[in-house]
């Protein structure tokens, strides 16, 4: 990969621009490292588009190389990582469509109490991490086994809102700004997912999950 000259990183953090510097240079350690930090949460989002695990690799394949031939052209009106995923997501859709993938229809599911969450969508209560709760292993490992279960199986639009909130942390800003929705229909997505999530884990376990 060669160097294209300077990057404009317009209001991003240092962090960000040195990023941008080491994979316009080159730096194939810097692009091993967003690889192996985004990668499989790539595959899920994509799989939420397309028929088959395989397809869904060769979206991330084409979403990787097209990163690093937009790179000249990146002007940091995001991050690296809002970009990343805004591409990944527009060749999944496009690869669905080419696939004739029917889109799932939502059904209707039970909302937990309004109480837990606040009017931004978040916790009004953080839960407290369920490893430093759980004693039993095997017990650990069945929860775990039993999010993931519960997460690729919510409605699509639901499960890219609460993976890209929940699981990679992003912003809701950050997120609407990937999928292409609003914020009121972001926040609606996020609270059905994790409504749905905390209904599901809570009949399996038969207790209250914090």
């Amino acid at each position: 990969m060669q160097r294209h000259g300077q990057a404009r990183v317009l209001g991003q953090g240092n962090d960000e621009a040195a990023l941008v510097e080491r994979l316009l240079a080159g730096d194939e350690e810097a692009f091993v490292t967003l690889i192996r930090q985004h990668h499989q949460v790539m595959v899920r989002l994509a799989r939420s588009y397309v028929p088959s695990e395989a397809v869904a690799e060769d979206v991330v394949q084409e979403t990787w190389l097209a990163l690093l031939r937009g790179l000249p052209s990146f002007e940091g009106r995001s991050s690296v990582k809002t970009w990343l995923y805004a591409i990944l997501l527009n060749r999944a859709r496009t690869a669905g469509l080419k696939e004739r993938r029917q889109t799932p229809v939502e059904d209707p599911e039970r909302a937990v109490d309004q109480a837990r969450f606040d009017r931004s969508g978040s916790w009004s209560s953080p839960p407290v991490p369920w490893e430093e709760e759980v004693e039993d292993r095997v017990r650990a490992e069945r929860l775990t086994k039993s999010v993931q279960i519960a997460i690729d199986q919510l409605p699509s639009a639901q499960r890219d809102v609460l993976t890209l909130r929940d699981v990679e942390g992003m912003t809701a800003a950050d997120a609407c700004q990937i999928l292409g929705l609003r914020q009121g229909h972001q926040r609606v997505l996020l609270h059905r997912a994790r409504s749905r999530l905390r209904n599901v884990l809570e009949a399996e376990f038969g207790e209250n999950i914090a």
